[in-house]
């Protein structure tokens, strides 16, 4: 006789002690989440990896500003950096955050390769989560990490389950650092290099993308609502990620942004709408609305979205 599956009334479940995520890092990375720093080469992609690594190992606000309810020791795989030049980083975000690097609870793996496409490789890696506890794991970047076809979903979607299946095992959040196309005009998520799988794999998931000197971090949750895009630059002794400012006026720069302010200067329109006249998915263009209009480009009405005039 065939077994049926398991099921069970959805009242039946146990209640979640609370509503709201439980955060690692207030805003910015749910506990326990997988996901992606993404965004094109030379964006700070792995400074921002090491603000946060250094903010859960430490306690310390990560970029100065966001709280950290969840400290806990972290673990780093640098694919691309010399050990000794990750530890100079290190030590100067802990300068910079008011944190003792000495007591930083914050180890490497100083392996000269790891493959997460190689049950070997995984099984100690596994053995090494066991065996540290971290909080947090960051894997920096996806392409020297494997030798998959990163436009293969099957592929890429087998080596991202396995990532799950360690962070579940461990309750460890993970940060998998990966590379966007260097122009685009779909929203972050889509623009991140290969299968779609990426974003969709994401609980949490921060994307930088450069405006001239500066750079634009936003953010997204699959569980809760996200902060306003963030406006930051790479400052000087130390070296730190800064936050200037709420992202308000940065200029539109990706053809889906101009495409869309263009189109409203003739009026406010709906959705749908504003989707066939630049004739792009329909996701795509209500992430970039929401992104102008934590710019202040445009304001949402009852009659549509229109452009804000000062």
């Amino acid at each position: 006789m065939t077994r049926p599956l398991t099921v069970v009334r959805a009242a039946d479940l146990a209640a979640p002690e609370q509503a709201t995520p439980a955060w690692l890092v207030e805003d910015l990375w749910a506990r326990g989440a997988v996901g992606v720093i993404g965004g094109a080469p030379k964006s700070c992609k792995s400074w921002l990896a090491l603000e946060l690594g250094v903010a859960v190992a430490s306690g310390r606000p990560c970029l100065g500003r966001f709280a950290v309810p969840a400290a806990g020791p972290v673990l780093l795989y640098a694919a691309e950096d010399a050990p000794l030049q990750v530890r100079q980083r290190v030590e100067a975000l802990c300068h910079a955050r008011g944190a003792a690097f000495q007591t930083l609870d914050l180890s490497l793996i100083t392996e000269p390769a790891l493959r997460i496409d190689r049950p070997e490789d995984v099984e100690r890696l596994r053995a090494t989560l066991a065996l540290l506890q971290p909080r947090l794991l960051i894997l920096d970047p996806y392409v020297r990490l494997q030798r998959a076809d990163e436009n293969n979903a099957t592929e890429v979607s087998a080596i991202l389950a396995t990532l799950r299946d360690l962070s579940r095992a461990f309750t460890v959040a993970l940060v998998l650092v990966h590379h966007a196309r260097k122009a685009h005009g779909e929203s972050s998520g889509q623009a991140l290099r290969g299968s779609s799988d990426f974003h969709a794999w994401g609980d949490s998931n921060l994307y930088l993308r450069r405006r001239a000197q500066e750079l634009l971090l936003t953010v997204e949750h699959r569980a809760a609502a996200a902060p306003r895009p963030l406006t930051l630059s790479l400052a000087d002794d130390p070296l730190r990620l800064e936050i200037r400012d709420a992202a308000s006026h940065a200029p539109p720069s990706s053809p889906l942004e101009q495409r869309l302010l263009a189109a409203l200067t003739r009026g406010p329109h709906r959705l749908d709408e504003l989707r066939s006249t630049v004739a792009a998915r329909k996701q795509s263009v209500a992430d970039t609305l929401r992104l102008l209009e934590a710019q202040e480009h445009v304001v949402r009405q009852a009659d549509g979205w229109a452009l804000r005039h000062a």
